[in-house]
């Protein structure tokens, strides 16, 4: 069963967790780890600045595909706060997403076996 809105989510989860792992464990240390004026410095700033502000944007986005899709599975206030916290979280992004994968999918079983 196709499922637009968990594919939505999934994307936007994986784009987002990839920015943050790339902003906060390769730009920040480069950025403050070395001399100004260096090339490193400077690939450092141009990650924390640019790779920030579409980091930033995308987590809208990404923040938004996590509600509707919350929303069409109804799922509870907890499940869906920590679900949409965990995109700001190095890593934890990616357990996030698969944890609300695996719960769609196996809701998604459950109402199947139940029609048929």
């Amino acid at each position: 069963m196709k499922n637009p809105a968990l594919t939505r989510y999934r994307v936007m989860a994986t784009i987002v967790g990839v920015l943050l792992i790339v902003l906060i464990l390769i730009g920040v240390p480069l950025k403050y780890l070395f001399e100004d004026g260096t090339d490193l410095q400077h690939l450092g700033e141009w990650i924390t600045t640019y790779l920030g502000v579409a980091h930033g944007w995308l987590y809208m986005i990404f923040l938004v595909t996590a509600f509707l899709l919350a929303r069409r599975e109804r799922w509870e206030l907890p499940f869906t706060v920590v679900t949409l916290i965990c995109g700001t979280i190095p890593v934890l992004s990616f357990w996030a997403e698969h944890r609300a994968t695996r719960r769609v999918r196996e809701e998604g079983a459950r109402a199947e076996a139940l029609d048929a």
